[in-house]
C-alpha cells in the first residue's frame, strides 16, 4: 500500500514540467499554477477526509474511492492540452489525492494495532517503501521514454486504479467514535492559532510558510530545466535520463532521514533549521553553475544537499511542533504547520516561482542561471534574517 501510494505520485510530479513546458508549451506561471493544486487542496481536503473516515466511512474504503477517483481524473488529464482546463482537473486530482497521504497513514496504524504490532517501531520500515515506490516510478517514466509525453500521466492513472482495488482487501478500518468531542475548528487544526500569541511560534510558523514555498520549485522545473541542455549536451545522462538524475534527491532523502536524531540533539532546531535554509541556498545555487557535461558532479552535489534541506525543514519542524506545543494541542499545532507549509507555502511558491520563471524567458528561451540565482537569493535572505528573528536557546535537555 506504502509503495503504491507514493509510486502513483512519482510517476509525474518530478517530470510534468518538462511535459507541460516543452512538449504542451505551457508558460512558467501555468506550470507553477498546476503544481499550486498541491498546496490549496492541501488547506481544507485533508481535515475534511479526516472526519469523513472518523465518522462515516471505513478508512480503507474511502482510501480506494479517492484513489478510483483520481485514476479518473489522471485519465482525463492525460488528454488535456488547455492550460486553464489542465489546472482545474489536476486541482480536483489534488483534492482527491492529498488526503489519501494521511489516510494511508491512518489504514497502516489501525492495521498494524489490529496485528499487534509496534507502530512506533514497526511503521517507518514500511514508510521507506513509500518512497522507494516514488523513486522507482521516476525511473520507470523516464527508461521508458514517458517524461515528455501524456503517458506518464495514464501510467499514474493505472497505478492509481490498481491501489484503489487494493485498498478494498485490506482489513476494515471502521469509524470510532470519540469520547471527546471535537470542534470544527479542532478538526481543521485551528484551536492551535492561539499559539501565534507566542512571538517563538509566530515566527517559526511564519519561515516554515516562506521555506514551504521553496519545497515544489524543482519538483516544478528541475525536468524542464535539465531538458533545455538537449541542443548543448545532447547525448550527456543529464539530458537522456533527467528524471533518473534528479531521483537521487529522494534517495537523499531517506538517508538524511537518519542522521536528524543526532543533528537536533547535538545543536538543536535552531541550527538545524538554519542548516535546512542553507542548503537550500546551494541547491539552487548549484543548479545555477551546473550542466550534464563538465558541471555535472554540481548538480549531482544539489541533489544531495536536497535531502538536508528538506528533511531538516519539514521533519525537524514537526519534532520541534511535537516537543514545544502543549498536548492539548499538538494535534491541531501539527495541523498549522501542515496548513502553513503545504498549504499556504506551496501554493504560493506555486504561483511565486512560475512567475520568476516566466520574468526571466525571452522569446521563448528562459534563462535558467539567473532563475535558479534568484530562487537561491530568495532562500539566502531567509538564511539571513532567521538567526536573529527566531529566539530560542537549545539545552542538551530539551534535545530539540
Amino acid at each position: 500500500m506504502n509503495f503504491l501510494q507514493f509510486f502513483i505520485w512519482g510517476a509525474w510530479l518530478i517530470s510534468i514540467g518538462g511535459y507541460l513546458g516543452g512538449t504542451l508549451g505551457f508558460s512558467g506561471a501555468q506550470i507553477g499554477a498546476v503544481f499550486s493544486t498541491l498546496g490549496i487542496a492541501s488547506l481544507f481536503m485533508p481535515a475534511i477526509m479526516g472526519i469523513i473516515a472518523d465518522k462515516w466511512i471505513n478508512a480503507e474504503k474511502l482510501l480506494g474511492i479517492c484513489h478510483f477517483t483520481g485514476a479518473a481524473l489522471l485519465f482525463w488529464a492525460s488528454t488535456v492540452t488547455n492550460p486553464d482546463v489542465f489546472f482545474y482537473v489536476m486541482l480536483l486530482n489534488s483534492m482527491f489525492y492529498m488526503p489519501t497521504i494521511a489516510l494511508n497513514s491512518t489504514v497502516s496504524y489501525v492495521v498494524l494495532e489490529q496485528k499487534g504490532y509496534d507502530v512506533v517501531k514497526d511503521f517507518p520500515p514500511i514508510r521507506v517503501w513509500g518512497t522507494v515506490g516514488f523513486i522507482a516510478a521516476m525511473w520507470v517514466v523516464d527508461l521508458f521514454g514517458w517524461k515528455s509525453s501524456h503517458m506518464q500521466l495514464v501510467f499514474s492513472a493505472t497505478s492509481s486504479l490498481a491501489l484503489g482495488m487494493y485498498a478494498f482487501t485490506l482489513p476494515e478500518c471502521k469509524p470510532t467514535a470519540s469520547k471527546q468531542k471535537k470542534t470544527l475548528a479542532a478538526r481543521f487544526g485551528l484551536d492551535a492559532l492561539v499559539l501565534f500569541k507566542q512571538s517563538k511560534m509566530a515566527v517559526f510558523f511564519l519561515f516554515a510558510m516562506f521555506l514551504g514555498a521553496a519545497l515544489q520549485i524543482t519538483n516544478a522545473f528541475g525536468n524542464l530545466f535539465l531538458d533545455s541542455f538537449t541542443l548543448t549536451h545532447p547525448d550527456t545522462f543529464g539530458v537522456k535520463h533527467p528524471i533518473v538524475l534528479l531521483s537521487i534527491s529522494q534517495m537523499s532523502e531517506t538517508l538524511f532521514i537518519l542522521t536528524i536524531p543526532f543533528f537536533l540533539k547535538r545543536f538543536g532546531i535552531k541550527k538545524v533549521m538554519i542548516i535546512s535554509i542553507f542548503a537550500w541556498v546551494l541547491r539552487f545555487g548549484l543548479f545555477s553553475i551546473g550542466d550534464p557535461g563538465s558541471g555535472l558532479y554540481l548538480l549531482v552535489l544539489s541533489m544531495i544537499v536536497y535531502g538536508m534541506a528538506f528533511d531538516f525543514f519539514n521533519i525537524s519542524g514537526s519534532l520541534f511542533v511535537e516537543k514545544e506545543v502543549p498536548s492539548s494541542y499538538r494535534a491541531s499545532a501539527q495541523g498549522i504547520f501542515m496548513l502553513v507549509t503545504n498549504g499556504v507555502g506551496a501554493t504560493l511558491g506555486g504561483y511565486g516561482s512560475g512567475l520568476v520563471v516566466d520574468m526571466f524567458t525571452k522569446e521563448g528561451v528562459r534563462d535558467w542561471p539567473t532563475i535558479w540565482l534568484v530562487f537561491a537569493g530568495y532562500a539566502l535572505v531567509l538564511g539571513l534574517i532567521f538567526p536573529f528573528a527566531f529566539k530560542y536557546k537549545h539545552t542538551e535537555k530539551a534535545a530539540i
